[in-house]
């Protein structure tokens, strides 16, 4: 067993690194092109710009990982199937049982380098570049959209019991600082009370029990209001009480860094750690959290997608050599994988259309791919 282990792994772990390296060299060719373009400007150099490829390669080896493990075993199994070496493993003793099981564990470590990928190797290349990039920005801030990254809590530790925070940052510059910084605080009527503008903020982790953070503002305009009874036939209106400029100001926050630094990356990009606790925190402040969840169940679900892509491939190393060739069966486990990848992205719109329960929309298609590829081969062994 470990001669026939020795020679499938080999053949499968050949194609597939040859396959992964192919698709990385091709995305680090485009990354280059694109970097190429700003080469020059503001102390960019040609090294500066083949680091930022480098940086990247994590983020895209993670992304075609699957499609590339599915490809080197279709092609390893239908080349084995094609010079009969299958066949003689089957009348060895190879039976289908065996064969699923060998497979199953070469997806098992595929799901454990894919969890190793995605949970810190892309975080930290996605932290490095960042920090590269922002050498030369020279001052210049990441724009977070046209309206800014919108956080919200129900208490924070510089704010009276029943009072709600309401946050808008508007650029990020560097590691957990950021620019055009507004804070309102609300009443437990829900009137403005209070409005904290600052034009630069930088958050680090306090070291008190009851406070998740510490906001160091700078150029800080604090604007308070109080509410102010009306006659009765009015409602309760609000008065300007003072508006005061400092130069610097600490705000206490229950958010820790991590929950802000999660609203303001991108989506794609968030570690699964971040994503859990970052529907946490919407949820806890009544805020809609379904497409976080979604995310977050995708990103769980994800290293799954090896163990679909050798269930996926098992049934062509039973296929004859006169049922089409090598470059015919590798086309169709192409088409095949990316079927599985659109079908996911459509399932996980269908999922936020319709409500559906953001774990399910994130498994089902490995589920469904799972059972086709099943079928096909307790058919193929049954019957060819």
């Amino acid at each position: 067993m470990k001669t026939v282990r020795r020679l499938l792994y080999g053949q499968i772990l050949t194609s597939v690194l040859f396959a992964t390296i192919a698709f990385l060299a091709l995305f680090f060719f485009f990354d280059l092109v694109e970097e190429l373009q700003r080469v020059g400007r503001n102390g960019y150099t040609l090294p500066s710009a083949l680091w930022t490829c480098a940086l990247s390669l994590p983020g895209h080896l993670y992304d075609v990982f699957p499609i590339t493990l599915l490809m080197g075993t279709i092609f390893a199994l239908s080349r084995l199937a094609q010079t009969s070496e299958f066949t003689i493993l089957r009348t060895g003793g190879l039976g289908p049982g065996r064969a699923l099981g060998l497979l199953t564990s070469l997806g098992v470590a595929g799901v454990i380098l894919m969890v190793v990928i995605g949970e810190w190797l892309v975080p930290w290349s996605e932290h490095q570049t960042s920090l590269h990039k922002a050498q030369f920005r020279q001052g210049q801030a990441l724009k977070l959209g046209q309206g800014g990254a919108w956080l919200r809590e129900r208490a924070g530790a510089s704010t009276p019991q029943g009072h709600q925070i309401t946050i808008n940052v508007g650029s990020a510059l560097g590691d957990n600082r950021f620019l055009d910084v507004r804070i309102f605080e609300f009443d437990d009527a829900g009137h403005l009370v209070r409005r904290l503008t600052a034009q630069d903020a930088r958050i680090e982790a306090s070291s008190q029990a009851n406070v998740a953070s510490r906001w160091h503002l700078q150029g800080v305009v604090d604007t308070r209001w109080q509410s102010a009874p009306a006659p009765q036939t009015e409602q309760v209106g609000l008065t300007l009480v003072s508006e005061q400029h400092l130069g610097t100001l600490i705000w206490s926050s229950e958010m820790s860094p991590q929950v802000v630094a999660a609203s303001v990356l991108p989506i794609d990009t968030m570690s699964t750690g971040a994503l859990w606790r970052y529907t946490r925190h919407l949820a806890a402040n009544a805020q809609a959290a379904q497409k976080y969840e979604l995310q977050f169940w995708k990103k769980a679900f994800a290293p799954l997608a090896c163990l679909v892509m050798v269930a996926l491939a098992l049934p062509f190393a039973y296929l004859q050599a006169r049922s089409g060739g090598i470059s015919v069966k590798v086309f169709g486990g192409i088409m095949l994988g990316i079927s599985f990848v659109l079908v996911n992205h459509i399932t996980s719109h269908l999922g936020l259309l319709h409500q559906w329960q953001p774990w399910l929309a994130a498994i089902l298609p490995s589920v469904a791919y799972t059972l086709l590829s099943l079928s096909a081969f307790t058919w193929l062994v049954r019957h060819r």
